[in-house]
């Protein structure tokens, strides 16, 4: 899973991925924009990998993650560049969701600059330049497509394509997301090499100072209507990320923070992108993963290795609520909880699998 963060200029998106990697960028308000997108790898925090772990002692362990990749700040104003540079825009098609943040913190120097915190304007103007980044890039290859009907070179999947962009031009040019469209599969079929922007599932982080956190709830209901949203104390939780276990945790209480800032994001975007998890154990390796709700067997034998989804027979399967129940393997199976499920069977969050196959 990769998630990219992204906002406007000064709008503490690097102290959000400071909080959720315990990095260490510079996030001075002097500082200069820098070239390139940070980027770090988490692991997905699940205390169900840890009891495995307890139960099975393998050689190994491993968790899911997720990459985060903060991209540069953008501005607004009239001598405003485009949002991405072109590598910039290749990298952000990449990533399976898009954390929008806002500046929701007063900051002496920021506020002298930039004005006061709008994180509603803000939001506003995120989404303006998603939908203008979309709008340029269907235009562009409408303009392609007539010069090839022009020549007489049209085929089914270039009209079929045609139609499926002059939507969403028509839905851009209304200041709409493309995720909003009711396309035919044939249409996403055609258009799913753009991997337009606002096509992407969209979350809102609100940065707020320690005085507005946890008073900002208008806000959070007001930006729930458009997307789903999270609240950090962007700066008190990116010095947090640096204390041990034991010290953040005092601190979190005191502010009424019951997780980190990482798992706070991780289940949103679980939440968002609709992620579910399966495991499988042994001696050499307890390890999570991730699928999308409504994959099959062979999807997740698929996430695994592509081997075991082309050579797949059945799968193994039994519930991780069920094993904690009960103890054992053994146990599961005198009460008939051990299955063998075929390639339709739909993989169930907690699933413990094995996937039998031929190649």
């Amino acid at each position: 899973m990769k998630i990219g963060l992204i906002g406007l200029e000064k709008s503490g998106k690097t102290t959000i991925f400071n909080a959720l990697t315990a990095s260490d960028v510079q996030t001075s308000a002097y500082a200069s924009s820098r070239p390139e997108p940070n980027m770090a790898v988490i692991e997905v925090a699940d205390p169900r990998v840890d009891r495995l772990k307890d139960m099975y002692r393998p050689r190994k362990t491993s968790y899911a993650t997720i990459e985060c990749v903060d991209f540069v700040g953008f501005s607004s104003g009239e001598d405003k560049k485009e949002i991405f540079t072109a590598s910039e825009l290749t990298l952000v098609k990449t990533a399976d969701a898009l954390a929008l943040v806002l500046r929701n913190f007063h900051d002496e120097i920021v506020d002298g600059i930039l004005g006061p915190p709008d994180p509603r304007s803000d939001l506003e103007t995120i989404l303006t330049e998603l939908v203008l980044s979309d709008l340029i890039m269907a235009e562009n290859r409408l303009e392609r497509i007539e010069h090839f009907v022009k020549r007489g070179a049209s085929t089914p999947d270039m009209e079929i394509e045609k139609k499926a962009l002059l939507k969403v031009r028509e839905a851009l040019e209304k200041n709409a997301l493309i995720s909003s469209l009711d396309l035919s599969p044939d249409e996403v079929r055609q258009l799913r090499g753009f991997r337009f922007l606002t096509e992407k599932p969209l979350m809102v982080v609100v940065n707020s100072d320690e005085e507005r956190f946890n008073h900002s709830g208008d806000l959070l209901a007001a930006t729930q209507d458009t997307m789903p949203a999270v609240e950090f104390a962007g700066r008190f939780e990116m010095e947090l990320s640096g204390l041990s276990p034991e010290d953040a945790r005092e601190f979190m209480e005191d502010m009424g923070i019951e997780t980190s800032a990482r798992d706070r994001l991780t289940m949103l975007a679980y939440r968002v992108l609709g992620y579910i998890t399966f495991f499988t154990v042994g001696p050499d390796e307890v390890k999570a993963w991730t699928v999308m709700q409504g994959d099959t067997a062979v999807d997740a034998a698929g996430a695994i290795h592509s081997d075991l989804a082309r050579g797949f027979i059945r799968a193994e399967c039994f519930s991780y609520d069920d094993l904690i129940r009960l103890g054992s393997e053994k146990a599961l199976k005198d009460k008939g909880l051990f299955r063998l499920e075929g390639k339709g069977y739909l993989v169930q969050d907690g699933d413990i699998m094995s996937i039998r196959f031929s190649v």
